[in-house]
């Protein structure tokens, strides 16, 4: 059976039930991994343990976990909890998040964010294999840190949340995989090729990184409400300059111009037009079941081994994430 992952996202509109509901659906119908976002609102480890309560095979991933918002000793701490509730069902998913959210929202800088990732992941790696860890690095420095007897037995993998270049690169550097999200189609094998290099280069097996990512999909055989639904979560994106930038250097400088001017114009009410038909393609799949999977091994053929599928939503939340999960079931 074909791999396939699903990303819950954190909506306040479901409930602790409605996501036990989901990932027990989801082990239900063969899913390998369920990736739980986390931004605003609840964090990412208690929805992830309602869901480990729920299920016994379905492994956890958080899907992204980002990092300044927590030091190495708490990440650490949290990994090996969900560890021991999921009976070792655990990814932790680490990324750099966004400047704005980090210091408007948390109140914390955010400074050297290549350097943090890697001193974060040296650190939490060396706490979560039972380490007493002393480490000196660029960005973070810690002194005899343990979790005292509270490391999980088992390994607990760490991906890297990778959109450039060199965050790309760092994943095949130091991580065990590669959460990659709105990677284009066209972009896709550049970014395997990067990630591989940035294993060759640290002398590691290229084939030992996973290649994981984010796939939106609609399914539904109402092509316009799908469209738009993905038109809007893409323009929703691109109103951040981070994802505005990533877009741009792989290949959508015209839309992002576009949204540009929509964005700075008061009589414009959103981004959502300047995104056209092509860069939908490029970055999510809307039709029938049968389209959506065609276009999943159409990317697992380009390199992408381990899909996970993005619903967005055509009406009713939690009946969307419902009929996609069983619609797409591998």
């Amino acid at each position: 059976m074909p791999f396939l992952g699903l990303r819950l996202g954190n909506e306040n509109q479901l409930s602790v039930a409605d996501i036990r509901s989901l990932g027990a659906l989801a082990e239900e119908h063969g899913y390998g991994e369920i990736w739980m976002t986390e931004g605003a609102g609840r964090d990412s480890f208690t929805q992830l343990t309602a869901i480990a309560t729920a299920t016994s095979r379905i492994v956890l991933g958080t899907g992204i976990l980002p990092m300044f918002s927590r030091t190495p000793l708490i990440t650490a701490m949290s990994a090996a909890g969900l560890a021991a509730v999921s009976d070792g069902r655990f990814i932790l998913g680490l990324g750099v998040g966004n400047r704005p959210a980090t210091e408007n929202g948390h109140g914390v800088a955010y400074n050297q964010p290549m350097e943090h990732l890697s001193d974060m992941i040296h650190i939490v790696r060396g706490l979560l294999r039972g380490e007493e860890v002393s480490h000196q690095g660029e960005a973070i420095s810690v002194s005899r840190a343990s979790l005292g007897g509270a490391a999980p037995q088992g390994r607990v993998p760490i991906y890297i949340a990778a959109l450039g270049p060199r965050m790309l690169q760092l994943a095949g550097e130091i991580a065990d995989g590669v959460l990659l999200s709105w990677t284009a189609a066209s972009y896709l094998e550049q970014a395997v090729r990067l990630v591989r290099e940035g294993a060759t280069k640290a002398g590691r097996d290229p084939s030992e990184v996973e290649i994981s990512g984010y796939l939106r999909v609609v399914v539904t055989d109402d092509l316009a409400a799908g469209r738009t639904s993905l038109q809007q979560e893409i323009a929703r994106y691109a109103g951040g300059a981070h994802y505005r930038s990533y877009f741009r250097n792989t290949g959508f400088d015209a839309e992002m111009a576009g949204a540009a001017v929509a964005r700075d114009h008061a009589g414009n009410p959103a981004m959502a037009p300047a995104i056209g038909e092509n860069m939908q393609s490029e970055l999510g799949v809307v039709g029938p079941p049968e389209v959506c999977r065609a276009r999943i091994e159409e990317l697992r053929g380009m390199g992408l081994t381990k899909p996970v599928i993005a619903p967005l939503t055509v009406g009713e939340l939690r009946g969307s994430y419902e009929r996609t999960i069983r619609a797409l079931a591998p």
